[in-house]
């Protein structure tokens, strides 16, 4: 961004007009006026050069030149400029028609002055454009400091409801997970895969935050069943799947957008993709696979987890069937897997059929 003069007399001023006589005559009334950054230029064609290079605050413009005349750079300069940049051109003719005077600040000039001018007059509209100027750059410099903190501070603000989600998320899962440290695998292998699967980054981040919310219906099970040792009764595994709806009700109605996320995938991560098809969101078909994975893999307190292969072995089995194959094939393929750096998985190899939901 262009900095603001220290004083009207330090702006830069550029004079262009195809007689030497009148660049002269206008230096001597800038100077006379305490102006000391000014250039001139009696070739048109060389007057867009001289601009991008000089950056003026301010162009004094003769209208009828040879070669390029005053309208043709009027529109050279102004379409140099970015759209929210006030430059002020002031014209200087000798043509004192109305058609003239109309068209020059049709295409953008900001004050108009014939020849031959008062010294007075000229010094006084120079000052009034530069002042013009000066309070045009001080508002956008302004308004660049509010969007800049108003920037900082969304980001503040998404950053901490980002934390507390992550949070609540954490505290719905500890009764079922001590550590916490579930909701954030499958938080982070869920946002990978969306991307593997071709997801914008922003979709796929939502996801990724929405996805620790796939089981915050689980705060609704007793821990009776949560934390039983040996298989469930049918009575159990009744109630247990009940938590996909009890989730959903939890975070049913909210007007942001993760949490409308968090519901779908709250609702749908246990849809069968053999019942449900392509009419399952993408999102509940992502965390079916990368769940599963997870708790395939990890100790419960029913079982032991299983080694990575064959847990990669079991989604495969299940491909088309209970998971989307193109998911399936996503996660392996894409190794999202990876992230678990499983050296602690045992040998033990239950199946889908003994992984509680």
């Amino acid at each position: 961004m262009k900095q603001l003069c220290e004083d009207l007399v330090h702006c830069k001023i550029l004079i262009v007009d195809d007689e030497p006589a009148n660049t002269k005559l206008l230096e001597r009334v800038l100077a006379e006026g305490g102006f000391q950054d000014y250039r001139s230029t009696n070739d048109s064609r060389l007057a867009r050069s001289l601009f991008l290079e000089f950056e003026p605050d301010l162009v004094l413009l003769d209208l009828y030149m040879p070669h390029l005349d005053g309208y043709a750079l009027l529109q050279q300069l102004l379409e140099a400029l970015s759209p929210n940049i006030y430059l002020p051109i002031l014209v200087l003719t000798a043509d004192i028609s109305s058609k003239a005077k109309q068209q020059a600040l049709r295409l953008g000039a900001r004050d108009f002055l014939t020849k031959p001018f008062d010294i007075t007059e000229v010094l006084l509209r120079i000052r009034n454009l530069l002042e013009t100027r000066q309070l045009h750059m001080q508002l956008r410099e302004h308004n660049h400091r509010l969007e800049e903190r108003v920037r900082l501070r969304t980001h503040e603000l998404e950053e901490a409801q980002a934390e507390v989600l992550e949070r609540l998320a954490v505290a719905g899962e500890y009764r079922d997970d001590d550590t916490g440290a579930h909701t954030r695998r499958v938080g982070s292998m869920s946002e990978r895969l969306a991307l593997a699967l071709g997801l914008a980054p922003d979709r796929a981040r939502i996801i990724g935050l929405a996805a620790r919310f796939h089981d915050i219906g689980k705060i609704g099970i007793p821990d009776s069943i949560l934390r039983k040792p040996g298989p469930l009764t049918s009575g159990e595994t009744s109630l247990m799947r009940t938590h996909t709806t009890l989730g959903a009700s939890i975070l049913a109605g909210s007007r942001f957008g993760i949490l409308q996320v968090a519901e779908t995938i709250a609702l749908t991560h246990h849809q069968r993709f053999d019942e449900g098809g392509e009419e399952i969101p993408i999102e509940g078909r992502i965390v079916a696979v990368v769940d599963a994975f997870d708790a395939m893999v990890h100790d419960r307190p029913y079982r032991k987890g299983m080694p990575l292969q064959a847990a990669i072995d079991e989604l495969e089995r299940e491909a088309g069937k209970q998971f989307d194959a193109r998911v399936v094939e996503a996660f392996v393929s894409d190794g999202s897997h990876d992230l678990l750096q499983l050296a602690h998985a045992t040998q033990s190899e239950p199946s889908l059929a003994t992984a509680r939901v």
